[in-house]
């Protein structure tokens, strides 16, 4: 991981924050007190992995909870493949996204997504099916234990959380959904001095580390 990105003339140094390994149901608010509040610096924003705030807000199921029908186990089939990422390669999480965007929802997306690939077009599915099913992590089996027998839950009302926590913080606040294939913003609070994509791109090599690096939170800083 880099220290410091260049963007637009601005460089930008990243401090990821190391922590325990947080459990489920643990309160985020006193986390983010504990371990990053003493190393903020006037103008700093933090950026907070999604998957911890699911994990701090026990919005997870159990690999026991879900059985893969058979929608899901054709689904995954056609799913692309990635060397160092799970993605959707497993049918139980393809489940969870089906019994999330309803049967009817995800044969659409399956039968545009695949017309879609045949012109070159790729991300339709995930388009369709919606309601944030691309946002589902976990039931990796590289993840640390007990992290790998879950999968995590889109945080509900992500913006509020990330206002709360900057009220709460002091300092603007980011929630990030990054993996070794892609970085999105799932939301970041008023006081971030910027839009989304420049957040997006000064993270974009996901320099946050939610597994054995236990790095789930970074603090940005523009520096001369």
């Amino acid at each position: 991981m880099k220290k410091i990105v260049e963007l637009n003339g601005k460089k930008y140094k990243r401090l990821p924050i190391q922590t325990h390994k947080i459990g489920f149901g643990e309160e985020l608010t006193p986390l983010l007190e504990k371990y990053v509040k003493a190393h903020l610096k006037k103008g700093d924003w933090v950026a907070v992995s999604e998957k911890v705030v699911s994990v701090c807000h026990n919005h997870v199921r159990h690999l026991s909870t879900v059985k893969a029908g058979w929608l899901a186990k054709l689904i995954v089939k056609g799913v692309k493949k990635y060397p160092k990422d799970i993605g959707y390669s497993r049918p139980e999480k393809m489940q969870v996204a089906v019994e999330r965007a309803g049967y009817p929802r995800i044969l659409t997306a399956m039968v545009l997504g695949s017309i879609g690939k045949l012109f070159g077009i790729h991300g339709i599915f995930w388009i369709v099916a919606g309601n944030r099913v691309s946002e589902i992590d976990g039931f990796n089996p590289d993840a640390m234990y007990p992290y790998t027998e879950y999968v995590m839950l889109p945080p509900e009302e992500p913006e509020k959380i990330v206002q709360e926590l900057e009220e709460k913080l002091g300092h603007p606040v980011v929630m990030v959904d990054g993996n070794n294939v892609n970085v999105e913003i799932i939301a970041q609070s008023r006081g971030v001095p910027h839009h989304e994509k420049i957040s997006r791109l000064i993270l974009l090599d996901n320099p946050l580390g939610q597994d054995q690096e236990l790095t789930p939170f970074l603090i940005v800083r523009e520096t001369p």
